[in-house]
């Protein structure tokens, strides 16, 4: 594939095909069905064959479709086993990569947005992208600045209309979000989308990601355990950056880590997530493991985290992240059902009329603090599978709790990368010092006794 589909009614099509080949599979297999196939068999494959029409559409199409289907990736550890096992490959695959542009288009790019003379200073350009995502594409460069010094850059380019197709994409399935329902039967992709829209316009801005990674690689430039890369030149599609050199992405060590890799890695990905608004005033908030990279010690071992992709930021008024968010998490790990609801109401996340009984409250939000309550919480899988179903369970009594919450606008990101980052450390299985974290990083946030 050269470059982005553009058509927005080829793209439309694209897109309005995936449940109409949903249901000709299901028909299918209700065939095989009849033919004698036993139900697991059948369910399997037409599982499979979904995820990866799926994924390579969305993988393909790139821009709002892409970028939907890379959010759907981190709250894999959400989905039933029996959903989850046979899409893990193609959630992985799209976490990480994408066809590519041709690379004439890129060069034309690059002329358009630094300037005739590009080729002075970015000396070398491979030919082939080393990674894609959903509105871009990076290359591998050699840049060479006003003293003459040479140096390995990372050449990020946006797609041609990218936005036309980001906008297009996410209007198309704001429209038709039970395209899904293949996916993850229940899961509503409405607010998923929404946001993803709400954010759309600021991730196409490359001035603006490249003054928030400024900021992030100034904070983190003497830190021993997660790197940075600095920016070198910005232009209105084209952000070149220092080259970071890894073998992987997390999603690598999500398939076939070691206990330790999953730990240590882990860990450092929740510390990041922690630390960035203490010390920037900025969340980085887009968890998804493609933009998280591996950087082994030299003899193999476990080493520095890269991080990578500030499109998508929050800017945080109070220069860090909210105090009364550290003592809302404090007053339902202490187990205070009354002051809870009354903090809740403060905040707006709960309305001035709406009644909320505080043992229910307490069920339903009292799991989710779990890891701030030991020293160190193994995540899993099955925990965050627990915590979505119970949630989305209708018979279970706590569900009617979340009728009852709100979420207010300033608390929209936060919530998402929270969440985003939990599915993270879910998928990883690992074991983290979350209360720690929760101590250092989090204002407002006393542990339980």
């Amino acid at each position: 594939m050269a470059d982005l589909p553009r058509k927005a009614a080829a793209r439309t099509a694209r897109l309005a095909a995936l449940p109409l080949g949903y249901a000709g599979r299901t028909a299918l297999g209700f065939g095989k069905r009849l033919g004698g196939a036993p139900a697991e068999a059948v369910l399997t494959e037409v599982q499979q064959r979904t995820a990866e029409q799926l994924f390579r559409t969305l993988g393909e199409l790139k821009g709002g479709a892409m970028k939907v289907g890379q959010a759907l990736s981190v709250l894999e550890a959400a989905l039933p086993e029996e959903l989850a096992a046979p899409y893990r490959e193609n959630l992985t695959r799209l976490q990480d990569s994408a066809p590519p542009m041709a690379t004439q288009t890129v060069r034309e790019i690059l002329t358009a947005d630094l300037g005739p003379d590009w080729r002075e200073h970015l000396v070398w350009l491979d030919g082939g992208p080393t990674a894609a995502a959903s509105i871009g594409q990076v290359h591998q460069g050699r840049w060479r600045d006003e003293s003459g010094e040479e140096r390995r850059v990372a050449v990020k380019v946006q797609y041609p209309e990218a936005a036309e197709a980001l906008q297009a994409d996410l209007r198309t399935m704001a429209r038709a979000a039970k395209i899904a329902g293949p996916l993850a039967p229940g899961m509503d992709l409405k607010p998923l989308i929404d946001e993803v829209q709400a954010r759309a316009a600021e991730e196409l801005d490359y001035d603006l990601e490249a003054s928030a990674q400024r900021e992030f690689a100034a904070a983190f430039t003497q830190d021993p355990d997660i790197l940075v890369p600095d920016v070198v030149a910005v232009g209105p599609r084209v952000l070149v950056t220092e080259w970071l050199d890894s073998t992987s992405s997390l999603a690598s060590i999500i398939a076939d880590g070691t206990p330790a890799e999953r730990d240590h890695y882990g860990g450092l990905f929740a510390r990041f997530l922690f630390s960035g608004p203490a010390r920037t005033g900025l969340l980085h908030a887009d968890p998804h493991p493609g933009n998280f990279r591996i950087i082994p010690n030299d003899d193999g071992s476990p080493g520095r985290l890269g991080v990578l992709d500030y499109g998508s930021v929050a800017r945080l008024p109070q220069h860090g992240l909210p105090p009364s968010l550290g003592r809302l998490i404090s007053l339902c790990a202490a187990g205070d059902g009354d002051a809870l609801i009354d903090a809740l109401r403060e905040e707006g996340f709960l309305k001035d009329r709406m009644k909320i009984d505080p043992q229910l409250l307490m069920d339903y939000l009292g799991p989710f603090v779990e890891p701030t309550m030991v020293e160190r919480f193994r995540f899993s899988r099955d925990w965050m599978r627990e915590q979505f179903q119970r949630i989305n369970d209708p018979r279970n009594p706590a569900y009617t709790v979340t009728m009852r919450l709100n979420l207010p606008p300033q608390y929209l990101l936060i919530h998402r990368t929270w969440i985003g980052g939990v599915g993270v450390l879910s998928q990883l299985g690992a074991e983290a010092p979350f209360r720690a974290l929760m101590e250092e990083f989090v204002p407002g946030f006393v542990a339980p006794a």
